[in-house]
């Protein structure tokens, strides 16, 4: 119990002139310390002055309206020097206040709010009362007892780590575990890998890139990738496609545009790798990817893998970051003591949009060039079909099932798996069927199915040579009318970079 506080309400004096009206009953707000004893409130923005068990007669001032972290400081050693600082300020707006000033910002506060008539009659009450004398030096008081005070002492109750009262409450740092079945974002329940610093730097695909470690694990070897992307590139290739934070998730872009955007976006790099572990060769399974843009604003940077990762391997937080973990199976039945270790990076191809071709009956004629050759697509036969949903789940829907198909040739002939077709015009969404007199209708359906071009375009097979050479096959999307012309978008399939094998560890 608080002696002097104890012995100060027995005088009744009434603080409320001062900026601390009495307590009339026991409220709190979010950041109201665990163990608190509110002594007085402001009136204004819930701030409230109070002790706080564990402190013994510290006089704090809580002020939920406040920046965070900066929602509790202490004001006074006790009760006793609480009111002579407010005898030398004469309200207890400037010592709520004094945390974020210097001392000519405390002095010109003063100095423009200085005692109205009525407070100076509560002041002068406390003078005779207690016999207490204004303190002589009241920011410096405050100054060094704000700055010598340990915060992280104070408890708070679980509604200050509420995110939703408080988003702004610092969160506890995850621990750092990386497993062969988890990724960025979550863990399995199994033993974390050892790690293996590696911190091998090497250019590919026009970037730098970061080997900063590997995790051995029960089943297999994970690798983490950094790819590090100049802030500029970002920044421009926003600018050229006119993207931005409010924008970016509204923006409606063709399939040729989407194209385009994946192969200028610097963030984007679509990449495989295997490994020599010992000599023997190993395929990655799966893998994750995260990251890190500093030019983007914090809707774009905050995301705390990424953010992370970059603190754990000490990446330059003034680049951009493409963070990659890939998982690899061990080869042998047992986990092998690593005696070498290659990496070789592969780039997947992109998908480079071409010209157009209409085209609705067999001998239509096409030409492209492809890496400075002239070829010669030609259309050998091309008819109307519908699709048999017969012998599909019934999923209640009513869904389009005309379409065109189409088989081609291509002179002179390209590797395998270097161009395909599509339509260029979207298929049509499921719908509801029509209900029977009388019925309620549904008002909205959002399932979409993906059957030979769905509503995504047309999928390309390859027949085989016959009398007319190698022969491919094209298919438009669907539509509930018949399908009478197409036109078909060439779509190029390319790796732009050669493969690169890196030596990562030697013994």
């Amino acid at each position: 119990m608080n002696r002097s506080y104890q012995a100060f309400l027995k005088k009744g004096i009434d603080l409320a002139p001062l900026g601390i009206a009495a307590v009339c009953e026991e409220t709190s707000y979010f950041c109201t310390p665990k163990g608190a004893r509110t002594i007085g409130w402001a009136g204004v923005d819930g701030i409230h002055f109070c002790f706080i068990r564990g402190f013994g007669e510290m006089v704090f001032a809580v002020s939920p309206m406040n920046p965070a972290p900066n929602y509790v400081h202490p004001l006074a050693r006790d009760f006793s020097d609480f009111l002579r600082l407010l005898l030398a300020c004469g309200d207890s707006a400037a010592l709520e206040q004094a945390w974020q000033w210097d001392l000519p910002q405390f002095e010109a506060f003063l100095a423009d709010n200085p005692p109205t008539q009525e407070q100076n009659m509560v002041l002068e009450q406390i003078r005779e009362q207690t016999a207490l004398c204004p303190m002589e030096d009241p920011w410096d008081y405050l100054h060094q007892l704000q700055t010598s005070f340990d915060y992280s002492k104070i408890k708070y109750t679980q509604e200050f780590y509420d995110l939703d009262l408080n988003p702004d409450v610092p969160q506890p740092t995850p621990e750092w575990k990386v497993t062969f079945e988890g990724g960025f974002w979550g863990h399995s329940r199994e033993r974390a890998g050892k790690e293996l610093a590696i911190g091998k730097e090497f250019d590919w695909a026009e970037h730098h890139w970061l080997i900063p470690s590997v995790y051995l694990c029960a089943k297999g070897l994970v690798v983490d990738f950094c790819m590090q992307v100049e802030p500029a590139q970002i920044q421009a290739f926003m600018e050229k496609w006119d993207l931005t934070m409010e924008n970016e998730g509204q923006r409606q872009f063709s399939p040729e545009e989407q194209m385009q955007l994946a192969l200028e976006n610097p963030l984007i790099l679509d990449f495989r790798s295997t490994l020599q572990v010992n000599g023997r060769k190993l395929e990655s399974t799966h893998g994750s990817g995260t990251a890190y843009a500093p030019c983007l604003g914090p809707g774009y940077t905050a995301m705390d893998e990424a953010l992370q990762a970059m603190e754990h391997y000490g990446l330059d937080p003034d680049y951009g970051w493409v963070l990659a973990r890939f998982s690899y199976p061990w080869a042998t039945k047992r986990k092998p003591t690593i005696r070498s270790l290659s990496l070789t990076m592969i780039q997947d191809p992109v998908s480079i949009p071409g010209p157009h071709l209409k085209a609705c009956h067999p001998g239509t004629t096409a030409t492209f060039l492809h890496e400075g050759q002239e070829h010669t697509l030609t259309v050998q036969e091309y008819e109307a079909k519908i699709m048999d949903w017969s012998s599909m789940p019934y999923t209640g829907l009513e869904h389009p099932s005309h379409y065109a198909a189409m088989s081609y040739t291509v002179s002179p002939e390209l590797p395998d798996g270097i161009l395909t077709l599509e339509d260029c015009r979207e298929g049509d969404r499921p719908r509801q069927p029509p209900s029977p007199p009388g019925q309620p209708e549904a008002e909205n359906y959002s399932t979409i199915i993906g059957i030979i071009g769905g509503v995504d375009g047309p999928e390309a097979v390859l027949f085989g040579p016959n009398q007319y050479g190698k022969l491919h096959a094209a298919y438009s999307s669907l539509h509930f009318e018949p399908v009478d012309h197409v036109e078909w978008r060439l779509v190029f399939h390319e790796t732009q970079f050669d493969d690169l094998t890196v030596d990562l560890l030697t013994q």
